[in-house]
Formats: C-alpha cells, sequence, structure tokens
C-alpha cells in the first residue's frame, strides 16, 4: 500500500459500520495511538491513584502518562497537590516513577530545591536577579472524589468532572474512603490497545464462559440479558431475579442508601461514566468466593454488611466498592498493544491483617478476573490484526455500553479536530 493510500485516523473512524465494533488500524497503529494519548489522557480528567497512594506529608506517587510525568504530592497541610515532573531549569526528571517520601524535592541534577507546594526554595549561583517565584512546578488540574484522584494535563480542564463529584462524592460518603489503606496492589501489563481493554470492562457477555471467580458474587444480567429461546423455567427465574433485584433497592434507599444508575455516557459527553449500586449474589456481602465480606472492620461507621456493590466506571478506570473493602483500577496506555493495568485493594485504615481480613481471600476474586481479562485482551487484540479480521456486529442485548463507548469515543476525537 503506498503512503497515500494510507487511511487517516478519521477515515478508519467512519469505516466502522453502525452497531459493529472498530477496524484494526485504530487498535494497532502508532499515530492512532500516538493521538488517543493526546486527547485521552492529556486533553481528558483521568484517574491516577487513591489518596492512600500519598497518605502522609511528604509522600510522593510519580506517573508516566506518554511523554508526560507528573507528581502526586502530599503536602504540609495534608492536601492533594499534583504537578509535572520537570525540573523549572533545564527540565530534569525530579523523580523517578513509583512511590517514595521526601522532605523536599531536590532536582538531581543541579540541586534546585523544591517545597511540597511547589515553590522553588534553592537555587544556586543565579544571582540576586533572579525571582525564585518565576519558576515554580508547573501545576496540574487535580480533583479529589471519594479516596479517587483524578487529573487533567490540560491546560484548560473539562468542566463536567463537577457532575461527576455531585453525583459521587454523596455515594461515597458514608465509606470514609479517605480513611482507608492499600492492603494490596498489582501491575499487569496486557498485551493489547487501551480500548480494547475498557470494551473488556463494559461488557459482561464473555462473564459466565471465562470469570467462574467473578460470577459467584457479580450478576451478569445487570448489563443486559436475551431472552430469546430461554425456558419458561427460566424466564420465571430471570423475573425472581428482577424481583429480588427491585425489593434490595427499596430496601437500602429506605435506608439513605443511593441506589440508581446514573450514567454521563453519551456523545455530547466530556467525562464520561456510570455509576450504580448493584446487588452482590449469594449471601449479598462482598465480592468473594464465598459472597461473605473479605474484612471485618467495615468502611467507616457502616455496620450494615449487605451494601451490595457502588461501581463507577471512567473511561480509563473501574471500581467496585464494597461495605468491607474496595477493588479500584485504572489504566494507562504504553503502546499500541501495551496497557498497564493497575489495581488497588482497600481496606479501613486500622484493618489489620491476619486478625480482621486474609489477603489470599481480599484478593482472590479480582487478581483471577484481572489476569483472565487479561488473556482475552490479548487474544483480541492480535486477532484485530490479523488481515483476516473484520469487524462483527454488537449484541444489543449484552454489548450495548461498548457500541456506546465507540461512538463517544469517535466524538471526542472530532471535538478535537480528529
Amino acid at each position: 500500500m503506498t503512503l497515500s493510500a494510507v487511511k487517516t485516523h478519521r477515515e478508519l473512524l467512519t469505516d466502522r459500520a453502525t452497531g459493529h465494533g472498530m477496524p484494526g488500524g485504530l487498535f494497532g497503529r502508532q499515530d492512532v495511538f500516538e493521538n488517543d494519548v493526546d486527547i485521552f489522557f492529556t486533553q481528558h480528567w483521568i484517574l491516577v491513584g487513591v489518596t492512600s497512594d500519598i497518605a502522609e506529608p511528604g509522600d510522593v506517587s510519580t506517573l508516566d502518562i506518554g511523554k508526560s510525568s507528573i507528581l502526586l504530592i502530599r503536602d504540609d497541610d495534608e492536601q492533594v497537590q499534583a504537578f509535572r515532573n520537570v525540573c523549572r531549569h533545564r527540565g530534569a526528571r525530579l523523580k523517578p516513577a513509583g512511590k517514595s517520601t521526601v522532605g523536599l524535592l531536590v532536582c538531581p541534577y543541579h540541586q534546585w530545591t523544591y517545597d511540597l507546594d511547589g515553590s522553588l526554595k534553592h537555587a544556586a549561583h543565579m544571582g540576586q536577579n533572579f525571582d525564585p517565584t518565576c519558576k515554580r512546578l508547573i501545576p496540574v488540574h487535580t480533583k479529589v472524589v471519594g479516596t479517587h484522584i483524578f487529573v487533567c494535563l490540560a491546560d484548560e480542564a473539562p468542566e463536567d468532572i463537577s457532575y461527576l463529584d455531585h453525583v459521587m462524592s454523596p455515594r461515597f460518603a458514608q465509606y470514609e474512603l479517605t480513611y482507608s489503606k492499600i492492603a494490596h496492589e498489582s501491575e499487569i501489563i496486557e498485551n493489547g490497545n487501551w480500548k480494547l481493554v475498557i470494551e473488556n470492562n463494559r461488557e459482561c457477555y464473555h462473564c459466565a464462559g471465562t470469570h467462574p471467580e467473578l460470577t459467584a458474587s457479580f450478576l451478569p444480567e445487570d448489563f443486559g440479558f436475551c431472552t430469546d429461546g430461554l425456558s419458561e423455567d427460566s424466564l420465571q427465574a430471570l423475573d425472581e431475579y428482577h424481583r429480588r433485584n427491585a425489593d434490595t433497592k427499596r430496601n437500602w434507599e429506605n435506608e439513605g442508601y443511593l441506589c440508581d444508575a446514573v450514567e454521563h455516557l453519551g456523545e455530547d459527553v466530556v467525562t464520561q461514566f456510570r455509576s450504580q449500586r448493584l446487588v452482590i449474589a449469594g449471601h449479598g456481602e462482598s465480592q468473594t468466593l464465598d459472597t461473605r465480606v473479605a474484612c471485618t472492620r467495615l468502611f467507616g461507621h457502616i455496620t450494615r454488611r449487605d451494601l451490595g456493590d457502588m461501581h463507577l466506571w471512567t473511561h480509563n478506570s473501574w471500581t467496585h466498592v464494597m461495605s468491607d473493602h474496595a477493588v479500584i483500577s485504572y489504566i494507562i496506555p504504553l503502546a499500541p498493544d501495551k496497557t498497564l493495568v493497575r489495581t488497588k485493594w482497600l481496606v479501613h485504615a486500622d484493618a489489620i491483617e491476619g486478625v480482621d481480613y486474609q489477603l489470599d481471600k481480599l484478593t482472590e476474586v479480582w487478581a483471577a478476573t484481572n489476569l483472565q481479562d487479561a488473556s482475552l485482551v490479548g487474544i483480541t487484540h492480535s486477532g484485530t490484526q490479523d488481515p483476516a479480521y473484520a469487524p462483527g456486529p454488537f449484541s444489543a442485548f449484552t454489548e450495548s455500553y461498548v457500541d456506546q463507548f465507540s461512538r463517544w469515543y469517535s466524538a471526542r476525537l472530532a471535538a478535537h479536530g480528529v
């Protein structure tokens, strides 16, 4: 194929038939990947951590996102700050990726020294006319919602993060997630494009056949179900499932717990998210194999174990909060075919491992599910790069959120002139 015959990013988007998957070029091409990072991970709000990543003043968490790098810092006033990881002298990185604790931020090159609020405190040999107030660290837009740390690297951040905050803050309030700690965290590099990671997360069409641990507590019917061909007994069982869900929801709402689905997902939306309190199967307490709590020290001042799963999706993350623990995952794209998935398991800050919880029970469901998903993403990415690949139709019953994500993706690119 000649260079002139190579389709543009926009032409690849217009190739997508209505209700069908994306063409392979949108997953495998380097130019598409670079556009995606610039738009979806720079111009949009993204989840990059939790408050317990930087629990104490002086704690720093450094993350690389494409060519950018940011410092998440807990300052001396215990506020969460975020700065570009670029020295204002000659651009050296102040900290490598990972976590650390500092008193001051000292550039390893020429020892320019910054306070935790980003102000330049020391710069040797710059003369009396040098004004250090002009060389503060460059701030990054930051929003803490519950325990979630969202940032936006754009000069002007989308304003509708305020709606996410408005919806989610009261939903997270009773859990008091800022008074939590990380019991365990994991990193998986999935061999697939970031959009395939999110598409996989947006449907449970695959769950029954691939996620035995997850479906012990998670109900795939919550995200679509086709009744064609079901027996009378199966239809009755499905009706009973819907009645049980409705009864549980009324019970929660009578006690003041927010339940309804909120979907901020349309093509005119910038900061995309979805939330709902979902019923947990079995004993209904937590996402564990026996569906009972993994941690007996519940969040906040909660006494009720069966509060379901308060979930939150964004375009780079998914969260599940139960009465006893939370599982928060977010993604960072590394290459067209490489995506970093970070997952953190949170418990009450005073919970003691071996007394209040056993780590294997706490992590058994999502540790297995993440590995299974990584495998699914890998074989799907590989298949989309095969010359024989032709995008197939989505299930209108179980993949509507995948189709919606595809439409939102196209609309956001168009909004940025792609």
